[in-house]
């Protein structure tokens, strides 16, 4: 038990390690970008444009500003770090899952322009997050779930049409994909055990010796006969008076 508890640790290590690598990255891109004087916007997704769509794979490494790398590096840290944490088994499956699937949705159905950053991934996250909570219903994923909503519960809106300067599309396709993400690999995290105190178990009473009743009946019994005699010399004592 304690070695299998080593391992999770070491996994869930290792997993913090490459989420912070990966956030570094993209903040050596934004750099690289100011540096070299380069314009990296090409290396997004335009929908419906062949050479756009290599975009599906470059495009949430991308940012148009510091400002919006900004915006996004802290969901990309702690929606990934909640995944990790709660979802071990099926989190890297899911961000492949998010990652294509909201970049293909954008090249499929999205505005004509440049669809770029991170926000897509975050996202998809939040939405994977909440519906597994709704499907699984244990206390984890429903802590897990209330943190992202309380971090992060404008996400509930961001895929809706409200800034023509953000992309909605990569919100919306990014939640769905979380969404589905969370309905197709529900199974693969087992729910933690329940602890249950021991008069909660249904094989508490088939422990009990049969002995174990009876003294507790001689003693309610004893219980109550002594009561009766209580309560009749309190009377007769009344009585005399």
């Amino acid at each position: 038990m304690q070695k299998n508890n080593q391992t999770k640790h070491q996994l869930l290590k290792s997993d913090i390690q490459r989420i912070i690598w990966f956030t570094a990255l993209l903040w050596v891109i934004k750099s690289a970008e100011t540096l070299f004087g380069f314009e990296a916007l090409q290396y997004g997704v335009y929908p419906r444009d062949v050479s756009g769509l290599f975009g599906v794979l470059t495009a949430p490494m991308i940012h148009g500003s510091w400002s919006h790398l900004a915006a996004n590096t802290p969901s990309v840290l702690l929606l990934g770090i909640v995944m990790a944490y709660g979802y071990p088994k099926s989190k890297w499956w899911t961000i492949a899952v998010i990652w294509v699937v909201s970049g293909l949705g954008v090249w499929l159905f999205g505005r004509e322009s440049y669809h770029i950053g991170a926000s897509g991934l975050t996202h998809g996250a939040f939405y994977f997050l909440f519906v597994a909570a709704i499907l699984r219903r244990d206390k984890r994923s429903i802590a897990l779930m209330l943190i992202a909503v309380f971090m992060h519960g404008g996400m509930m809106l961001g895929v809706l049409p409200w800034d023509p300067e953000i992309s909605f599309e990569g919100h919306l396709f990014g939640g769905l994909a979380g969404a589905i993400s969370a309905i197709l690999f529900r199974h693969r995290d087992p729910k933690p055990e329940t602890r249950l105190y021991e008069w909660e178990r249904d094989d508490y009473e088939d422990e009990l010796e049969p002995e174990d009743y009876h003294a507790a009946s001689d003693s309610d019994d004893q219980s109550f006969q002594n009561r009766i005699i209580e309560d009749t010399t309190i009377q007769d004592t009344t009585n005399n008076r």
